[in-house]
């Protein structure tokens, strides 16, 4: 039980208990001597002498914990998240040795250590660099070559969820809602086609053409499945050119590890490393969620541990009233941005999809989730996911002292938060996804490796900001 809760918790509970004990102790000495009295005498004078000891003593106790708080414990934590930095986030800060100067010879220890290590990694990191260029590279001619064909190419699972998308592929399923990857292929499509078409394949089938419609039936594409043996399907969708002007360079979008999709689970127990998680930003009106609205929305995608590129949304929103100057200085959001843009209703649909089976991650997410909830019968959709707060997270590693501010928190995790980009919807989604996916490695470096437990550590820091999870 004591081992769960804080360094500086569990110093002051030893602090207590040796003002306790002294107390304790004065107390029998003190009936000790009263009642081995020669004479009766009264028990006043011994009764003050020990509220008079008390008070001294737990005063004493109280002094010498705050200098103990102050002089190790605090330091003790600053130094233990420096290191945890370096070592699960990639981190390369210096040791803090003036905040630990009252460790002896601990912060010089650690900051060799580290050095020495480090020395080693980048030693590794320049070989992985050199490697990560190359298949850059090829991935990059890749993208190149399924650009010039005529094909929009979807790589899926054998649970049907989307693997793999090509540039084509992207403008083809974002004329249904934002393409993303692990997304089940029947969040955009009718499948009975495609599994009319699967039934077919055999080994002197090995591909079945089909057709596949839109959700509004207008319009069908030519398309054809091929099986990958057990590991999946892939689909290609013929792009006519005429309907289909030539796509903007676009990375090739694709996670493998998709391919052997786990089986479904509570989401308490699902590691977080499996969790799909959409950090997202909105910029309003004011800072009443009773009263004010939305004017912009970012979001990205991370998976797997890392911020999927090319998976990301960033629209204005027609908030249906004059955006106040007050708000415009801050977010750069104008009247004239927002003229033609989607209602909350449509734009709050598409991120509901773009979020569908994925945790929301904001920085004070009780505004921006609040927002979304207020404006959920517009958008006729109700917002049900789980929540993850990046406040709560950093009080969660680096301690409720520490400043939480979005831009305290990417100086601490050497995440860039360019000053162009701040208070844009996108940019803080951006450096909320960057935060996050560093704050993933010093979780589980503290043995938080599922949902389950990571909503149990953030409960308890209910004091700064509400629990969106309970």
């Amino acid at each position: 039980m004591l081992t769960r809760l804080g360094l500086r918790l569990r110093i002051f509970l030893f602090f207590c208990l040796l003002a306790a004990g002294g107390a304790a102790l004065a107390a029998g000495a003190l009936w000790l001597g009263w009642s081995r009295a020669e004479a009766a005498l009264p028990t006043a004078p011994f009764v003050t002498a020990f509220v008079v000891f008390a008070f001294v003593n737990t005063g004493l106790a109280l002094g010498v914990w705050l200098l103990f708080d102050e002089y190790v414990a605090k330091p003790i934590n600053t130094l233990s998240a420096s290191l945890r930095l370096r070592a699960h986030a990639g981190v390369d800060s210096a040791v803090d040795a003036e905040a630990a100067r009252y460790l002896g010879d601990l912060a010089p220890a650690a900051q060799a250590l580290t050095e020495s290590v480090s020395s080693t990694v980048m030693d590794s990191a320049a070989h992985v660099a050199q490697e990560t260029r190359r298949l850059r590279s090829e991935s990059d001619r890749l993208t190149a070559l399924l650009t010039e064909m005529p094909l929009a190419t979807i790589l899926l699972n054998p649970s049907l969820e989307i693997v793999l998308y090509d540039a084509q592929a992207a403008d083809v399923l974002a004329r249904v809602a934002p393409p993303r990857l692990k997304a089940p292929l029947a969040d955009y499509y009718d499948l009975a086609p495609l599994r009319a078409a699967m039934d077919r394949l055999s080994p002197e089938t090995p591909e079945a053409a089909f057709d596949l419609p839109d959700p509004t039936g207008a319009t069908a594409h030519d398309a054809r499945v091929k099986a990958l043996g057990d590991d999946g399907f892939i689909v290609f969708i013929e792009v006519a050119a005429r309907d289909h002007p030539q796509p903007a360079p676009r990375p090739l979008v694709f996670d493998f590890d998709l391919m052997t999709s786990p089986g479904t689970q509570e989401i308490s127990d699902t590691p977080l490393r499996d969790l799909s998680f959409v950090p997202f930003d909105t910029e309003t009106t004011g800072l009443s969620v009773a009263q004010d609205a939305i004017v912009q929305i970012g979001a990205v995608r991370v998976l797997g541990g890392r911020i999927i590129e090319g998976e990301e949304i960033d629209t204005y929103v027609d908030p249906g009233c004059p955006i106040p100057p007050a708000a415009t200085r801050i977010h750069k959001v104008g009247d004239h941005h927002v003229r033609g843009a989607p209602d909350i209703g449509a734009a709050g649909r598409a991120l509901h999809h773009f979020a569908r089976d994925s945790v929301l991650v904001a920085h004070n997410a009780p505004f921006d989730i609040g927002l979304l909830r207020r404006f959920a019968p517009e958008m006729g959709v109700e917002w049900p996911h789980p929540v993850v707060d990046t406040v709560l997270l950093s009080a969660v590693v680096f301690g409720t002292n520490a400043e939480h501010s979005l831009d305290a928190l990417c100086a601490r995790l050497d995440v860039t938060l360019p000053s162009d980009l701040r208070h844009t919807a996108l940019g803080d989604a951006r450096a909320t996804a960057e935060a996050l996916v560093k704050l993933l490695p010093l979780l589980e470096g503290k043995g938080i490796g599922t949902f389950g437990q990571l909503v149990q550590e953030t409960g308890r820091h209910g004091r700064l900001l509400e629990d969106l999870n309970a």
